[in-house]
């Protein structure tokens, strides 16, 4: 499977993290920080299901931000900030693209897929892991992109 659209994706939100300039969220929004952290977060668990995959085990995926909000604020404390998290982003983002370029025909995979992007996207369904991966790249990434843009405060 081609990983051009999804580095692309996470060249995007790589540069505007990298711009800076961030203010405070909004009430009940995400600061910069723990949507970089939530992003990085999300890899971690896009990649334990991409190995599954690639190993021919059963996996299910969730990204539901409720189960790993604690995880995102802990990242945000252990990286140390932003430039912090964008390291840990930029690590994680290209193991993320490594496998997927060694997915192969496994991207036919079903796996049990639960996403929730506000009214955007909800999946609670089967999809091949491919598909899933698309979805990552052209409603998560960008839905993120531009929470990041909003938070813009120069």
């Amino acid at each position: 499977m081609d990983s051009g659209a999804l580095r692309g994706a996470y060249e995007e939100v790589l540069a505007e993290v990298d711009a800076g300039g961030f203010g405070p969220p909004p009430a009940g929004q995400l600061s910069a920080e723990q949507i970089v952290a939530h992003l990085a977060a999300n890899d971690e668990l896009m990649t334990e299901a991409t190995e599954a995959v690639i190993a021919g085990s059963p996996f299910a995926y969730y990204d539901l931000e409720t189960i790993h909000r604690p995880q995102v604020d802990a990242l945000v404390v252990e990286c140390g900030g932003l430039d912090g998290l964008a390291t840990l982003l930029r690590a994680t983002s290209q193991k993320l693209c490594v496998l997927t370029e060694r997915l192969g025909p496994a991207a036919e995979t079903p796996v049990e897929t639960h996403l929730r992007e506000g009214f955007d996207l909800v999946v609670d369904d089967t999809l091949p892991w491919g598909r899933t991966l698309d979805l990552h790249t052209r409603v998560h990434l960008p839905k993120h992109l531009a929470q990041l843009r909003m938070l813009r405060t120069s």
